[in-house]
């Protein structure tokens, strides 16, 4: 039987070295998340240009491995090997981050945290305490919610509306303190305000007494964003005047790191 010229190029080379059914299957996968984690193949051969014939190969050998299941309604979803890869990058990252956390601290004082957004919450994936007898700690793999956190409105940020929403539709948004905000109309006001200053607030919104500063790291492989974290006293307005351009600075620098890590 003849093969199609689609079938025939699976395993070639692609334009930039590497080999096309590997570039084509993590495209497949990365398109999957896109979406939520679970797709029918024609979305995909929609999505991806990519025939059916080719995309039903790919997710064969996806399935054969662990990394997608096919769901009793025939469509495809993530499956659950990504965990363990996604939990090794994270620990990872963290490990990179490291360093521009420790900076942080030494500049502003405070304790620093590098977080990700994982799915529909915020996973603290590393942190470096502030040298002060009173600090604040956030123990690192912890998750939470993203209405509530500076993280998570420098994460979301960048989002359309629409999906902020249906994020939180599912999350759904409860008070953690008094300040939480715990409606959809009011997070995206927050949201806009970060995207005017271009850093995010959390006002006792999480814990009582605590304030935390937080910035997106630009072009980062992964959604991620860098905060740090101290008594409301001591992170006052006046201290969020220099706090704030440190943050910037260091955010970028870790861009720039996780750039070159990303193309070694």
């Amino acid at each position: 039987m003849p093969t199609s010229s689609a079938s025939t190029t699976d395993t070639a080379k692609s334009n930039g070295g590497g080999v096309q059914s590997l570039e084509r299957a993590f495209d497949l996968l990365e398109r999957m998340a896109d979406a939520g984690g679970e797709v029918g193949l024609s979305e995909l051969s929609a999505s991806s240009g990519l025939p059916l014939p080719t995309i039903h190969r790919l997710m064969r050998t996806l399935v054969a491995c662990g990394y997608v299941r096919q769901q009793p309604n025939r469509r495809y979803a993530l499956g659950p090997r990504l965990i363990r890869l996604g939990e090794s990058a994270s620990r990872l990252l963290g490990t990179w981050a490291r360093p521009y956390l420790a900076r942080l601290v030494e500049e502003t004082g405070e304790t620093a945290n590098m977080a990700l957004l994982d799915g529909d919450e915020i996973v603290y994936v590393a942190q470096v305490p502030s040298k002060h007898s009173m600090r604040m700690f956030t123990e690192v793999g912890r998750r939470v919610l993203p209405h509530s956190t500076g993280v998570g409105k420098a994460l979301l940020a960048s989002f359309p509306p629409e999906e902020v929403r249906a994020l939180l539709s599912r999350t759904g948004m409860p008070a953690a303190t008094e300040k939480t905000i715990t409606t959809p109309d009011g997070f995206l006001a927050a949201l806009e305000d970060v995207r005017r200053t271009g850093y995010a607030v959390d006002d006792n919104e999480q814990e009582v007494g605590v304030r935390c500063l937080a910035v997106s790291v630009p072009d980062s492989p992964t959604a991620a964003a860098i905060s740090i974290s101290g008594p409301a006293g001591r992170v006052t307005e006046a201290a969020t005047e220099k706090i704030i351009p440190v943050l910037q600075q260091v955010a970028h620098e870790l861009s720039e790191a996780l750039a070159t890590q990303n193309q070694t």
